[in-house]
């Protein structure tokens, strides 16, 4: 009987418990300790059981045997944490996004190629059922070539999320909208079509200026470098809920359109000679109470990141792709300075 892979997860917020649990639901995994700068009492954590540090340093040198660790902290530390990892010769699944910024991610893939470790970066909206669908339909070039791209992103994030003294709405740990809650929209539109240039791009903040320390909304138009053009929409001003993740294709034999609150439904599909299969329902989204997330799909991940190193498979994002995520991000973002709106 095969060995089960030991896994160690820094952070216990809401996505690092979730982390925990879907390790401890693998039959394949095994939770050696978790690590966050909180005690096991404030954060609820379900391996509260286990071993618990709160310094990374002492549970990486008192568990040998962790093979594997979660990175689930605030994003300005990923890869502060990934990097630590890495020397201590453990593979990583490193949240979104992979850092806030394309230099540190090189550092991370170098260090990694260094320690012939991988790096497994969280993009789980790859695995919903419309986003399966999608991703075939454009490797069979059903659509032809692409016209047009709108990828929209209307969410709500307010006082009920910015809380005072909490990292997120801070610049150096947080890094904005785009990184925080977008970047996986942003990711499978990157999966799908590739790089952008000639982006121009315009920023407000409605509602966010006593809650962030960066915008709510812009609106960015680019082209694609393998041809057509795109534009992203986005806010996070909304009132009250969520209203739409949603991305249109306009191609030259047909139209697509996914929408829903979390870029979960087909809501049109027009294409020339093509009937639209029946697809697997969609995971609901991540429920954090008074604000609600991307699909629940984590999971996934952890088979992916087992059955890789077991090699019966390949990684679903690879450093590369987590890196152009934040590269993408990061030259959107480079705008405004040049182009306030």
């Amino acid at each position: 009987m095969e060995s089960k892979i030991k896994f160690g997860v820094i952070g216990q917020g809401h996505i690092g418990k979730r982390h925990a649990e879907m390790i401890r639901r693998n039959p394949e995994c095994e939770l050696v300790a978790v690590c966050d700068i909180l005690p096991s009492e404030i954060t609820n954590s379900p391996a509260a059981d286990l071993p618990y540090y709160s310094d990374v340093k002492p549970m990486l040198q008192s568990h040998p045997e962790i093979e594997v660790v979660s990175i689930c902290t605030p994003n300005g530390l990923h890869a502060q944490h990934s990097l630590l990892a890495l020397e201590n010769k453990k593979h990583i699944v490193v949240e979104k996004p992979m850092a806030l910024n394309k230099r540190d991610c090189e550092e991370i893939i170098f260090k990694a190629l260094q320690a012939h470790k991988h790096v497994f970066c969280v993009m789980q909206n790859r695995y919903s059922p419309p986003s399966q669908w999608i991703k075939s339909l454009i490797e069979s070039e059903k659509l032809g070539k692409i016209h047009m791209v709108q990828l929209n992103c209307y969410w709500n994030r307010d006082d009920r999320y910015y809380k005072k003294g909490n990292w997120k709405g801070s610049l150096d740990l947080d890094g904005g909208t785009l990184f925080t809650q977008f970047s996986h929209f942003i990711d499978i539109m990157y999966w799908l079509f590739g790089d952008i240039q000639n982006i121009q791009a315009r920023f407000a903040d409605y509602t966010h200026k006593d809650l962030t320390a960066f915008e709510d909304s812009g609106i960015v138009n680019f082209e694609f470098s393998q041809g057509g053009m795109g534009c992203i929409n986005y806010s996070t001003s909304v009132w009250d809920k969520n209203l739409e993740s949603s991305i249109t294709i306009i191609g030259e034999n047909g139209s697509v359109k996914i929408g829903g609150q979390y870029m979960d439904q087909v809501e049109v599909c027009h294409i020339q000679d093509y009937k639209m299969p029946e697809l697997a329902p969609t995971n609901p989204a991540n429920d954090y109470g008074h604000y609600k997330g991307s699909a629940n799909n984590h999971h996934y991940i952890f088979t992916n990141v087992i059955d890789t190193l077991k090699g019966r498979t390949t990684m679903t994002t690879n450093a590369m792709e987590g890196l152009k995520v934040v590269e993408i991000i990061e030259r959107i973002y480079a705008l405004k300075n040049s182009n306030k709106g």
